[in-house]
């Protein structure tokens, strides 16, 4: 409970959270016990906060309708700024291309994927020293061709 009131700042939905944690963890043990309990219901909590969260970002159609009606300043980007956008995405797209494979593979894998450095030296098959050395190298490549200066790293042939 001390989590959960840390964690969630209406404290009337506090009583029905912890309803819904011991049902997931309920459900969750009947398929199988848990190693560690204590840390299985602590991540079944932030779960349950994380979805909560999401589904509260979640505007029902009827609400948009309303809004046009309220004369509120749109925050999506204006067509300008889509523009230049997709205009990055293609500069870096370029760029990428320009990469070395490996440098470009590692790169993609960290930065677009989010996996460890580890897991990319498990999925390429190679030491995470030498990760290191394609992300190093991508990052100064990426670097140098977009803001003009020349790559000291070889271009994919």
């Amino acid at each position: 409970m001390q989590f959960l009131r840390h964690n969630w700042r209406n404290e009337s939905d506090i009583t029905d959270i912890r309803q819904d944690v011991y049902e997931r963890v309920y459900e969750a043990a009947c398929q199988e016990i848990p190693q560690s309990a204590k840390a299985f219901v602590f991540s079944t909590a932030r779960n349950l906060l994380i979805d909560r969260v999401r589904r509260e970002r979640i505007v029902p159609i009827e609400a948009g309708t309303e809004l046009e009606t309220l004369d509120v300043v749109s925050e999506d980007p204006s067509s300008d700024r889509t523009v230049i956008a997709r205009d990055e995405l293609r500069r870096l797209n370029a760029a990428l291309e320009r990469l070395p494979k490996r440098c470009r593979e590692a790169f993609v894998m960290r930065e677009v994927q989010e996996l460890s450095r580890r897991e990319i030296a498990v999925r390429m098959g190679i030491s995470e020293k030498t990760v290191n050395r394609h992300l190093d190298d991508a990052t100064r490549t990426l670097a140098n061709i977009l803001y003009g200066e020349h790559p000291d790293v070889k271009t994919k042939p």
